[in-house]
């Protein structure tokens, strides 16, 4: 029988993992298997079993926190209580909703329901302020919409309407189950619905989130709160935060400046309906199993899931998103240790050397501004592994083993909320880590010109001491370079050592670099997948740092004694193995910034002239593009 596997010379993805698609099953309750999920599939094994040991036997938790989350585990999986109390936990709590008459009575109580994380007709949430990032400021957006992202309401796409179906049926049969009259179900869904389209008019796509620097359009309280037509936003302020914000962050200005379209007295009621089922809808999860299972058919759909996950996940998922950083630092501790700690380490400051290095040499830059883009390299601040100890807001964390599910979720969530608002007076803790070390990803945060590398990430194929340096550094060796890249995309290159948003640049580099940016947007735009087409503006800034980090890799890997440049790419080519349902995919289209899969692993090596001799590609191979096309940033 003939061999079809690709040559890697036309299709670098499907030479390598091509035979391991054929065979690899999606898990009934997961939306992808394979790379990432893979590894992220045996920590929450592991996780699991260290729960259900601590749950066995209470002195085996390795400290309170610990602790706290196996007995948040334990009241998750009582499904005994849960299914006993059946709907009446979200009935309780949507009272103090119900009390809630006209506008008058919200304009009263707006702070209150906030306080309470009732939706609101709008978002606040503290910050650090990005042009200054000592200290936090108030920032305001739109509400989220009942689609994953506007392009869905558009009156040509079929997979929106068919989405609104699902929820829509999902919602009738959820809201059958309360005191409602059929009347006032009828009209709570059907207000709902409108009130959701309405949002989605008013704010902002996917798109133009990801570019975060528009994000930033400071306005002092009074002209915010004259935006608010007869909402007093500014009383909502006084009352919501611990000082009064003199000035507020808007991420969203044509949202506040349409806002009065969206609600007033007289769109009221329809808030109200679309905050009630918003909300009842939310709290399924921690009801009886038939209402978790009904009130996920909307998620499930959107990814393809034909499971809900077992109640044992379940409950484990819902004590890890309250504990997770305790969880992480468990995690790290036991499974991987202050040498590997070290080594990695050590790794990624060979990799900020090349890169400055690559910088210093580049071919495009002035002076003045390579030697202010070597001075953010070298303020850079490692996160490595996990947090030496938690942050002090799970000081503020209690489960009380006592309560039902739903009681111990919203005072755990009000308690994270109070915390958050408490910030808006003290500086900014650059400490904060955005990633607990038991989650299979790594990150960069601009605001604070770190990057941060969970040990859940550092085991095969990224990183293994049994792999060679250059398979190490065709993967983790490449995902390290491509946090650091981060710092020096379309979004992170606005930012300074410091985390500040001032341009550092030379005009003239700064219009080079739009350039070479807009080369990459062009490159991914259109691109085909079984799934659809590519956004290439949607994807930039991760392009631009798969970009600079593989190639930063690869220039660490030549400087190796023993270099195998084979290895490199063929490793680079194995860490984005994956096979994804289609709907997952079409969901990850709209609202990613990351390409697909296949494209990373693919065109990213195109740009490089080392693979086209390292595998003799030639014109008219699959995996060839002109020297002209092959786009050089970093």
């Amino acid at each position: 029988m003939a061999d079809t596997t690709p040559r890697v010379q036309d299709d670098l993805y499907e030479a390598v993992n091509g035979e391991w698609a054929k065979t690899a099953e999606i898990p009934a309750d997961k939306p992808s298997t394979g790379g990432f999920q893979d590894l992220a599939d045996e920590v929450e094994k592991k996780l699991l079993a260290d729960f259900d040991t601590v749950a066995a036997d209470s002195s085996k938790a390795p400290d309170a926190f610990f602790a706290q989350a196996v007995t948040l585990y334990q009241i998750a999986k009582d499904y005994d209580k849960r299914d006993a109390e059946g709907i009446q936990p979200a009935l309780d709590r949507l009272a103090e909703l119900e009390a809630v008459t006209d506008f008058a009575s919200f304009n009263d109580k707006a702070a209150q329901l906030d306080a309470d994380l009732f939706p609101l007709p709008f978002n606040t949430g503290v910050d650090p302020d990005m042009k200054n990032t000592k200290i936090n400021r108030v920032e305001l957006v739109g509400p989220g919409t009942i689609l994953p992202d506007t392009t869905y309401y558009a009156a040509d796409n079929e997979q929106g309407k068919k989405l609104l179906a699902v929820w829509r049926d999902m919602a009738e049969k959820v809201i059958a189950l309360t005191d409602l009259d059929e009347a006032e179900q009828k009209a709570t869904i059907e207000d709902a619905l409108a009130f959701d389209a309405a949002i989605a008019t008013h704010v902002k796509s996917s798109e133009e989130w990801a570019d975060y620097p528009k994000g930033y359009n400071p306005q002092s309280l009074e002209e915010v709160d004259a935006q608010f037509g007869d909402f007093d936003f500014a009383g909502y302020a006084k009352a919501a935060f611990p000082a009064v914000p003199d000035t507020i962050i808007v991420g969203d200005p044509r949202f506040l400046k349409e806002f009065t379209q969206l609600f007033d007295a007289a769109h009221f009621t329809q808030y109200k309906h679309w905050a009630y089922i918003n909300e009842l809808l939310s709290l399924t999860g921690y009801l009886s199993e038939d209402l978790r299972q009904l009130g996920g058919t909307f998620g499930r759909t959107l990814s393809g899931l034909p499971e809900a996950p077992s109640q044992a996940k379940a409950a484990y998922r819902l004590a890890n998103r309250f504990f997770s950083e305790p969880i992480g630092i468990y995690y790290g501790r036991t499974y991987f240790g202050e040498a590997a700690k070290a080594d990695v380490t050590k790794l990624v400051k060979e990799m900020i050397a090349t890169y400055k290095r690559r910088l210093s040499n580049s071919s495009w830059l002035s002076q003045s501004t390579k030697e202010k883009a070597v001075v953010k390299l070298d303020t850079m601040v490692l996160k490595m592994g996990y947090p030496d100890k938690a942050n002090e807001v799970y000081d503020r964390l209690h489960v009380d083993a006592d309560a039902n599910l739903l009681t111990n979720v919203i005072a755990l969530s009000k308690a994270r909320h109070a915390f958050n608002v408490e910030q808006l007076t003290k500086p900014v803790d650059r400490n904060t880590w955005n990633m607990p070390g038991h989650l299979v990803n790594a990150s960069y945060d601009p605001s604070r010109n770190d990057i941060t590398f969970p040990a859940a990430i550092l085991q095969a194929p990224f990183y293994s001491l049994e792999q060679s340096a250059s398979q190490n550094l065709g993967g983790i060796g490449a995902v390290i370079a491509h946090e650091i890249s981060h710092g020096f995309d379309n979004n992170g290159a606005q930012f300074d050592e410091f985390g500040n948003m001032v341009n550092w640049w030379q005009p003239a580099d700064y219009d080079h670099f739009k350039e070479l940016t807009q080369q990459m947007i062009d490159e991914f735009e259109g691109q085909e997948t079984e799934a659809g087409k590519v956004n290439g503006k949607l994807v930039v800034s991760e392009n631009i740092a798969d970009a600079g980090g593989l190639a930063a890799a690869l220039e660490t890997a030549q400087n190796l004694p023993d270099t195998d440049l084979h290895a490199f790419f063929l490793n680079w080519g194995e860490i984005w193995r994956q096979k994804a349902r289609i709907p997952y995919q079409q969901l990850l289209l709209s609202v990613d910034v990351h390409a697909p899969a296949k494209l990373r692993a693919n065109i990213q090596p195109r740009n490089l002239d080392e693979w086209y001799t390292t595998f003799d590609v030639q014109p008219g191979d699959g995996m060839y593009i002109a020297p002209e096309k092959r786009v050089h940033i970093w």
